[in-house]
């Protein structure tokens, strides 16, 4: 529903003024997420509620992680160790001792082709093993990796700056995967929200200015930018969406609360 205001404008003369029309707006969160986890599991820990200011990689909460800890302790120790590699570099260092050896005997005929052949085969299994031990550690490392990103999701995390809303979730509850954790809204900036008749298509674009007032208790007059023009019209209303940008630092004004919506004259 239209609704007229009247805003001054200086035009030619410091008399002139003109009629500004202003339509009705609502100022909505730019984002509005739905934090999740993407493992199941038992709420052991919260860290903030709702009203909470919170931002971007900040720890919401934590599930059990027991069984996950464990698992990376276990894998760290695997990965440390340098056991089985160190005993294979021996043996196949003893093994290249007797082979340079063998060499030389071959060449005084001390020995025949098939004791060469053979010390020669110890060799190449002696490598052979030393690579399966390197590839092994690389193995555990990998392991370890990615035990350590499975315990990582066990904490879960702000995805960005803004207000707790609602909490879903207490300790000692079980989170599903298809369920979450918190509601967080994003306040700065705030999306204006508003549905103007099509004859005023032609006096909007991106990238223009709007006059945003909050209706009371609110008040006061701000800036937005528009940022979104919709090009496919509702016929049965005869109107067109738009969206604007207005900076909010701090979280100042609120989200949900209608205004007003008008557009100064160019010039």
């Amino acid at each position: 529903m239209r609704t007229l205001a009247v805003i001054a404008a200086i035009a030619a003369t410091p008399l002139a003024a003109q009629e500004v029309e202003a339509f009705d707006c609502v100022m909505d969160p730019s984002q509005i997420v739905l934090v999740s986890s993407p493992t199941g599991g038992v709420i052991a820990e919260t860290f903030a509620g709702r009203g909470d200011r919170v931002e971007a990689g900040q720890v919401l909460a934590r599930l059990s992680s027991s069984v996950e800890e464990a698992n990376v302790a276990l894998l760290e120790a695997r990965t440390e160790s340098t056991a089985a590699l160190d005993a294979q570099l021996a043996r196949r260092d003893l093994i290249k001792e007797r082979y340079d050896r063998s060499v030389e005997l071959l060449e005084r005929n001390i020995i025949s082709d098939d004791q060469f052949a053979e010390v020669t085969a110890e060799l190449v299994a002696a490598e052979s093993l030393v690579r399966q031990a390197e590839l092994d550690r690389a193995i555990f490392q990998q392991e370890l990796d990615r035990a350590r990103v499975i315990l990582d999701q066990r904490t879960v995390t702000s995805p960005i700056d803004g207000i707790i809303v609602a909490r879903n979730t207490n300790e000692g509850e079980f989170l599903a995967q298809d369920d979450y954790v918190m509601s967080i809204v994003a306040l700065d900036p705030l999306h204006i929200e508003a549905f103007l008749p099509i004859e005023v298509y032609d006096q909007v674009a991106l990238g223009g200015t709007g006059i945003v007032e909050p209706n009371a208790p609110v008040g006061g007059t701000y800036e937005a930018e528009v940022t979104v023009v919709d090009q496919v019209f509702d016929a049965a209303s005869g109107t067109f969406g738009v969206r604007l940008a207005l900076p909010n630092p701090g979280g100042a004004l609120p989200a949900g609360q209608r205004c007003m919506l008008s557009f100064p004259p160019a010039g």
